[in-house]
């Protein structure tokens, strides 16, 4: 089993990712500029998840790092409280 981040929040971000460009994911969830890594992994067992986007298209990125489909959220941080609010996460778009 893969050793997931550190919760970096309870919810996702929307972003909307842009056709060409390179993308880098915090995995660690150290990283200052959450979804995206900041380069805080150094000195850790983590790495980014680099990802090179293919297409325009509005996604949900996980912030949680519990997520098992990353970048994007699967709804994982809904299992990290049981208020309803903080479950829902700012957008139904878990895929």
């Amino acid at each position: 089993m893969t050793k997931k981040g550190e919760v970096a929040g309870t919810s996702p971000t929307k972003v909307d990712l842009k056709d060409g460009e390179t993308y880098y994911w915090c995995a660690c969830g150290k990283s200052a500029k959450q979804p995206f890594c900041d380069g805080s992994h150094k000195g850790t067992e983590f790495m980014h998840l680099k990802w090179d986007q293919a297409g325009d298209e509005p996604r949900m990125l996980c912030n949680c790092k519990q997520t098992n489909n990353p970048p994007y959220c699967d709804g994982s941080h809904m299992k990290l409280s049981g208020d309803p609010a903080v479950a829902k996460g700012g957008g139904d778009d878990f895929d």
